[in-house]
């Protein structure tokens, strides 16, 4: 079979697209034929050798699919079912060995490309959202890379809860994308100061929490855009890992709250990852949630699809197709 392979860290040149022996399952493991896979920042990060992984690796960790084989001990899981997951390495390929309690079965009405673009980047948009800082009527809250992937979905689940969402884009036609996710207000970093805009649209205030998925060029400003003990929700980083934190400017800054979370810690049992699924899907099935599939590429476009995504060039959900 094919998949998409990192023999050393390194830039998107080092997405191989090669052959390997197709996968048998273990126990408790069932074998996915992957119908697409989702492309997320934490691939990149993984690829670089920020976040360690030993080589070599089969890249990616979300997908959906068909089970076409079931080890011993995989519960209720039958051939042929339709599912999707995430938090599993190896998803950039055609076959894709996962351990059965980490499936999601999927409803008819949910397509396989649907669900590749939602497990990742929507439970990561609920998590954020609901139980982080759970976002409150009244609430304010300011989302970096509003019209990225995670963006978009969590600008609707924050407009769903009742607050009011300021977002930042770098251009004006992912600033429309980020007001038709309901973004109240949208900033264009690229040429106003984010900081002194969240002030004047907030009459000083500033917000609850802000979300930043962007890291080292946003952090430190955004701290200076919380109310007295506001959250910091620093989920990614894109543009480079923060500087170390001296924990008394938190104190300084009117005692704020800083916090890294990562989805694996909100989906640890299988009860909460199928309540969280459940009900991003929920949403999506009745309209309230509405997904953006920004693009889908042949498994062999890795490397190139990585390459927009780093540019920032991208909105919405990137997908390869095997």
């Amino acid at each position: 079979m094919k998949a998409v392979r990192v023999h050393t860290t390194g830039g998107p040149e080092v997405l191989q697209y090669e052959d390997v022996p197709a996968p048998e399952p273990g126990a408790r493991q069932v074998v996915v034929k992957i119908a697409a896979a989702g492309v997320n920042f934490v691939d990149v990060y993984q690829r670089r050798g920020l976040y360690p992984v030993p080589l070599p690796f089969t890249a990616g960790q979300e997908a959906a699919g068909t089970v076409t084989q079931v080890g011993s001990g995989a519960g209720d899981v039958k051939l042929g079912d339709c599912v999707a997951y995430t938090g599993v390495l190896g998803a950039y390929a055609e076959l894709a060995v996962v351990p059965a309690d980490r499936l999601v079965p999927l409803p008819e009405d949910v397509s396989a490309r649907q669900a590749a673009a939602l497990m990742l980047q929507g439970m990561t948009a609920h998590y954020l959202a609901t139980n982080t800082y759970p976002l409150q009527p009244g609430d304010t809250c300011l989302v970096h890379a509003a019209a990225g992937g995670v963006g978009l979905l969590l600008c609707q689940i924050a407009k769903l809860r009742g607050a009011r969402v300021i977002g930042t884009v770098s251009t004006a036609a992912k600033a429309e994308l980020a007001r038709e996710a309901g973004a109240d207000e949208v900033i264009l970093y690229t040429e106003r100061d984010f900081e002194e805009e969240v002030k004047r649209l907030t009459g000083g205030a500033g917000v609850q929490v802000v979300y930043d998925s962007v890291g080292q060029t946003t952090f430190a400003k955004g701290l200076n855009c919380l109310v007295r003990r506001g959250m910091m929700v620093l989920y990614g980083q894109s543009s480079g890992p923060v500087a170390p934190l001296d924990l008394q400017v938190l104190s300084q800054k009117g005692s704020l709250f800083a916090t890294r979370p990562t989805l694996h810690h909100y989906v640890v049992t299988r009860a909460e990852l199928l309540a969280r699924a459940g009900e991003v899907m929920t949403w999506v099935r009745a309209g309230r949630l509405k997904l953006r599939i920004g693009g889908e590429f042949a498994l062999a476009q890795a490397g190139e699809v990585h390459r927009q995504l780093e540019a920032r060039r991208t909105t919405g959900k990137l997908l390869l197709i095997p």
